[in-house]
């Protein structure tokens, strides 16, 4: 009642309030308009829009657009390869107030404690200047194919989702199991319901009935959807569409095309995945909201999808607008083009300008818990040896500038028990197991990546983060596996003219050092991967993070063996004699 009193006092000019921010151009996420007037702020809270407020502190808006605070509606931190307090200082200078964090990677390899090691990191920040909404991953492991290095069951995410803890559960990547009707699926969006939690979609060209039934679990939003007829379709369900502008995807250009005035409550933007070098050269949401309006859409309906749109679907009471009532959390920009952040506000404290974050990141926090999680069985080069029958084999090939790989017949040579790579424009590809040292490995062919002389490899690889080998020599593909075993993950290359290695020592998937320089130690290993003749429409390192990734169409590989997608079971690299 008194906190009450107090916001009415300073709206009614009776009493000075804590902020006025003067001379500004304010974004009415309402309506569409823009106005230009006073935001008077009381203990982090809007009071008033208006003029002639008293306060102990003034800010000079300079006639720059203010926007509500930018909340990402999907993303998992850790794909940044960046700590929490990185990314944080990273990310709040290009404007971003909250984000929807799904640990899911973090939590495929060190279980709930990775979860509550990326919450104690942000807690840590002092000022507080990001909101985050931590929901609990539902796949892990993402399939039942695959070794992870922990499980969460029905039970178990039940007991989990009682938490205040978790805001909701993260995106249902088992779309099948949903679809199928499978009990132990059915019974974590269960627990969601009852305990009112919001669920994540992730349903690639699911359509149809499928589609109807996948919505029949609860589940609000999708960020797969990358075709005009599959978006339109899922709005026309009633679910909400990520809009994803991230490092490896993005659906910006066909969402563009089918936010109209009536759908576009329905859109909300995320980045899923971002890299640490597209966040300091490119930005955050800023970015996105920048593509999306170059794209055709409307300043406002951009600016609603970064803000209301996404407060309203997770239900964010006072967060996504610019009134009274509402969290005091501003993004100060030059114009709704080029979306250029002067200054950000959180709860009506300044903590980024011009470019700079205003708030202390603190030490940098490593728990054991998040440590030492490479385990790998010694390899040898004679592990990676693949003998073939015929003279025919089932290949992945990776579609350029995308994460579907397509499953083709490529004739084959055999020499000595294994299959001929050199003079081909054949690679393998393993993944091998590193949560419990199981020996696992799965062996498989890969067309056209285009790498000759040598191995690269990654310890990131979705969604259970064994270790992915690419080469055209065995034993060069033997001491990347080594290589990244020493490091306790990372990434690491072996050529003719010797090797190089970047550790990731936060759950083999994050790095401890600064944004600058994990993005420079990438770009290095990176431009090295490419002279070796890895084709420019992949990346080099990341495009292989998700050729492990068994629920995007069409082939993949865990470290069980060859999976196809599409039939939803596991396959061989030998051709039967009628295919």
């Amino acid at each position: 009642m008194e906190d009450m009193k107090d916001f009415i006092d300073c709206a009614m000019k009776r009493e000075p309030c804590d902020l006025v921010i003067r001379n500004a151009r304010i974004l009415n996420v309402f309506t569409g308009e823009t106005e230009e007037g006073e935001i008077a702020v009381k203990d982090g809270i809007i009071v008033g829009i208006g003029s002639g407020y008293v306060a102990r502190e003034a800010y000079d808006g300079a006639g720059m657009v203010f926007l509500p605070g930018l909340i990402d509606a999907h993303i998992h931190v850790e794909s940044t390869m960046l700590t929490p307090e990185a990314f944080a200082s990273l990310t709040v200078p290009h404007g971003t107030s909250g984000i929807v964090a799904d640990p899911h990677e973090l939590v495929n390899v060190c279980g709930i404690a990775g979860a509550e090691y990326l919450m104690a990191a942000f807690a840590r920040l002092a000022p507080s200047p990001l909101d985050v909404y931590v929901q609990l991953p539902s796949c892990v492991p993402a399939t039942p194919f695959e070794t992870s290095g922990a499980t969460l069951d029905a039970a178990e995410t039940r007991l989990q989702l009682a938490r205040d803890t978790f805001f909701g559960l993260g995106e249902m990547m088992n779309y099948v199991g949903v679809i199928a009707g499978e009990k132990e699926v059915l019974g974590k969006l269960e627990a969601a319901k009852a305990f009112s939690k919001i669920v994540d979609g992730h349903a690639p060209g699911v359509a149809g009935d499928a589609l109807n039934a996948y919505l029949c679990g609860g589940i609000a939003t999708d960020h797969e959807s990358l075709s005009e007829s599959e978006i339109k379709e899922k709005i026309a369900r009633g679910m909400y569409i990520q809009v994803r502008c991230g490092s490896s995807t993005n659906n910006i250009a066909a969402a563009a095309k089918c936010i109209t005035a009536e759908n576009f409550p329905r859109f909300l933007l995320c980045t899923d995945d971002k890299h640490a070098h597209d966040l300091i050269t490119a930005g955050h949401l800023d970015d996105a909201l920048r593509r999306l309006v170059a794209a055709g859409v409307s300043p406002y309906h951009a600016v609603r999808a970064a803000t209301l749109n996404v407060a309203t679907c997770y239900r964010l009471q006072g967060r996504g607008a610019i009134a009274p009532g509402y969290h005091a959390d501003l993004v100060a920009v030059e114009d709704v083009t080029s979306f250029r952040v002067q200054a950000v506000f959180k709860d009506g404290r300044l903590v980024a300008e011009h470019g700079k974050a205003l708030f202390s990141a603190g030490e940098t926090y490593l728990p054991d818990a998040v440590r030492g999680t490479v385990r790998v069985k010694e390899v040898t080069a004679d592990d990676f040896r693949l003998p073939l029958k015929g003279d025919r084999a089932r290949a992945m090939r990776v579609v350029d500038n995308d994460l579907v790989t397509n499953s083709v017949i490529v004739p084959v040579q055999k020499r000595d028990g294994d299959v001929v790579l050199h003079g081909t424009s054949l690679n393998k590809l393993a993944v091998v197991e590193r949560h419990f040292a199981s020996g696992n490995i799965g062996l498989a062919l890969v067309e056209d990546y285009g790498l000759k002389g040598g191995a690269i490899g990654i310890s990131v690889a979705h969604d259970s983060h064994n270790l992915v080998i690419l080469g055209d020599d065995n034993a060069a593909m033997a001491r990347v596996v080594a290589l990244l075993k020493e490091a306790g993950g990372g990434m690491a290359l072996v050529d003719g003219k010797g090797e190089e290695v970047f550790p990731l020592d936060i759950a083999g998937l994050m790095s401890s050092l600064p944004a600058d320089e994990v993005a420079s130690r990438i770009e290095h290993i990176s431009r090295r991967a490419y002279q070796m003749g890895v084709r420019p429409c992949y990346d080099s390192f990341m495009t292989l993070a998700f050729l492990s990734l068994a629920v995007i169409p069409h082939l993949k590989l865990t470290d069980r063996g060859l999976f196809d997608v599409d039939k939803f079971t596991f396959t061989s690299t030998e051709i039967e004699a009628d295919e």
